[in-house]
């Protein structure tokens, strides 16, 4: 399965959701077109991200796109993907979703999702014109079926006063000084790192740091990637911490230790990964905590971490789909993703990353982390993928299994899903 793009389309005006050069309205007076467009905006009660779509960024569009009206339906986050999947039983689906990137792959091999590449005029110069990584979420079997929306990474975020305990000035930059961090910290009750599970938005950055990775470009096999001596020593280094005392064993899923979100403040965790909504969450329940964020430690292959975020994308049961293409390229322009970056979500490309460090300075860090970001396998199976990871390596923590054995047994299970989508 090979990840082609296609050639560029032509230019595209992207400020204020302006239509391309030449090209008439989908809607005019006289034939309006109304576009529904589900998403998760308000997901825990989050009235600012909603306040700005449908107070300020939609009737920007509708004022730039005389004809097209927009309604957006806010629904829960585990909510819409159970709306998703029974309408689309249904045959009852919106024009546009706001999609977890987690659900691209197993929307598009459902033919929920409608193609956009050679599809959607000017979708080559939007591609473009993102994060690598982010675009890498949209794709299915050698082409893409959406364009990120918005986007997040994790990145160490550490304890200053846990770091002085260990009479280290700085959060630890490579593999070598998180484990010198860990031998600083022996005897003082304060863990090294800590993580929630060993899923791949857990052990991904780990690998991909090392050097090591899950599957061959092509998406054809795992073995042989996940169990490289690469990637072993990525997740090596995890479980050597581990058995030192120095990564609390809420890594392996014991519900009863104390979440990361404490755990960091509070001092009992010296340094974590997390993303950048943490910053509104400590302010409000840790108003004195003043986190400090830096890259992912890097191994031998640099500093990489993991992309999270939403993706745009149009549903194959579109009677708009000019209209549709529209708005998408309006979730591309300054206004749409400067606006969103204001109520706390971060553009998903690079020309807008100081404008937004401008809105808040702690997202430069995550930026800066977003220029080598990956995506986690683009496949249907993914939270399969997840399943087996957690599984197989728990043993490896608990030193039933060696990594390599655990990276194999996974692999192994990992080609199997690889193989179905061939």
């Amino acid at each position: 399965m090979r990840q082609t793009r296609f050639a560029a389309a032509g230019a595209i005006a992207l400020a204020g959701g302006l239509l391309l050069a030449g090209c008439t309205a989908p809607g005019t007076a006289e034939e309006p077109v109304k576009l529904t467009f589900w998403g998760t905006y308000g997901n825990g009660g989050n009235s600012a991200q909603t306040d700005v779509l449908e107070n300020e960024l939609i009737p920007a569009f509708e004022k730039a796109n005389p004809g097209i009206d927009v309604e957006y339906v806010d629904m829960p986050y585990d909510g819409l993907k159970q709306k998703l999947t029974t309408s689309a039983a249904g045959g009852e689906l919106p024009d546009l979703i706001r999609s977890d990137i987690g659900w691209v792959a197993q929307f598009a091999a459902l033919g929920v999702f409608k193609q956009l590449d050679g599809e959607m005029p000017g979708f080559d110069a939007l591609a473009d014109a993102v994060y690598p990584g982010t675009l890498e979420t949209t794709s299915w079997d050698g082409h893409y079926y959406g364009l990120p929306l918005n986007t997040n990474t994790r990145v160490l975020v550490a304890n200053q006063q846990a770091l002085d305990a260990a009479g280290v000035a700085a959060p630890p930059a490579t593999f070598d000084e998180l484990r010198a961090l860990a031998d600083g910290l022996k005897g003082t009750g304060v863990a090294a790192f800590a993580d929630s599970g060993l899923s791949a938005w857990n052990v991904m950055p780990w690998i991909w740091s090392a050097g090591g990775d899950i599957a061959d470009a092509e998406l054809t096999t795992s073995t042989g990637y996940l169990d490289s001596d690469e990637s072993v020593a990525g997740v090596q280094l995890l479980v050597d911490l581990y058995q030192a005392g120095a990564i609390p064993n809420l890594i392996t899923g014991n519900t009863g230790a104390t979440s990361t979100s404490d755990g960091l403040p509070s001092g009992e965790y010296a340094t974590i990964l997390d993303g950048p909504w943490m910053q509104d969450i400590w302010a409000g329940q840790y108003p004195d905590f003043e986190p400090v964020y830096s890259p992912v430690p890097a191994g031998d292959g640099g500093s990489i971490s993991v992309v999270g975020g939403e993706s745009i994308v149009v549903t194959e049961a579109t009677e708009h789909a000019d209209a549709a293409y529209e708005f998408v390229k309006f979730t591309q322009s300054e206004d749409y993703q400067l606006g969103m970056a204001k109520a706390g979500q971060m553009t998903v490309k690079p020309e807008f990353a100081a404008a937004q460090a401008e809105i808040a300075p702690f997202y430069e860090t995550f930026s800066n982390q977003l220029e080598t970001a990956r995506a986690r396998l683009p496949i249907p199976q993914a939270g399969e993928v997840d399943t087996i990871l957690n599984t197989e390596l728990v043993p490896a923590f608990e030193g039933k299994v060696t990594v390599k054995e655990a990276l194999s047994a996974a692999a192994k299970q990992i080609d199997a899903l690889l193989a179905e989508n061939q």
